[in-house]
């Protein structure tokens, strides 16, 4: 039994192998947003730090979480409430959402746009990571920013006290416009996928 002949690739010319080397020219982006998340996980390893503090009764931990929130009151808060604790423990929550967004466009548009990680096989390969492209990408990266404002517009809300009407109305308006968005990405990569 023959084995059937393998095909290679002719050679590209100059003009061609220089277009499609610079791809590469994105991996600084894809770095750089490596440095943004780690960043991100100082950030929140220093709210995390402060709120325990707090619970333990760190003044100097509680004003900087007053102030990191944002929490205006009409008397002093000199001992960790209901409010603050729930307005911090949803900034964490946004920060491990915006983490996991920058994790999807690093690992997701690397794989993409510029080279295979090879990760067919290995244990920890993430499940949405085998059948990603960039169509699935988008609507991927439309639900998490969804995910991203509800939590903002919720943070809004429980201090709702804090901000005027308009922004309140301004939040809320930018939030259905990203759900419009999200659901017509979906349409339409569902519209072009039928399509095929």
């Amino acid at each position: 039994m023959s084995t059937p002949p393998v095909h290679e690739n002719p050679p590209l010319g100059l003009l061609p192998k220089l277009i499609f080397a610079s791809r590469w020219l994105q991996l600084p982006l894809y770095l750089g947003l490596i440095v943004a998340q780690a960043v991100y996980v100082v950030h929140f390893v220093v709210e995390l730090t402060h709120l325990v503090e707090a619970a333990f009764g760190n003044q100097t931990a509680l004003q900087a979480l007053v102030s990191s929130i944002g929490y205006k009151s009409d008397a002093a808060v000199t001992t960790l409430n209901e409010t603050v604790i729930m307005l911090v423990v949803l900034a964490l929550i946004d920060v491990v959402m915006i983490s996991n967004l920058l994790i999807m466009v690093i690992i997701g548009g690397y794989e993409t746009f510029v080279s295979r990680l090879n990760l067919e096989g290995h244990r920890d390969q993430p499940e949405w990571l085998s059948h990603v492209n960039a169509s699935v990408l988008k609507v991927k990266l439309a639900m998490s920013i969804i995910g991203i404002s509800s939590i903002h517009l919720l943070k809004t809300f429980i201090n709702a006290g804090n901000y005027t009407d308009r922004v309140l109305i301004a939040q809320t308006a930018i939030h259905i416009a990203f759900l419009l968005s999200a659901m017509a990405i979906a349409y339409t990569d569902k519209l072009m996928s039928s399509d095929h």
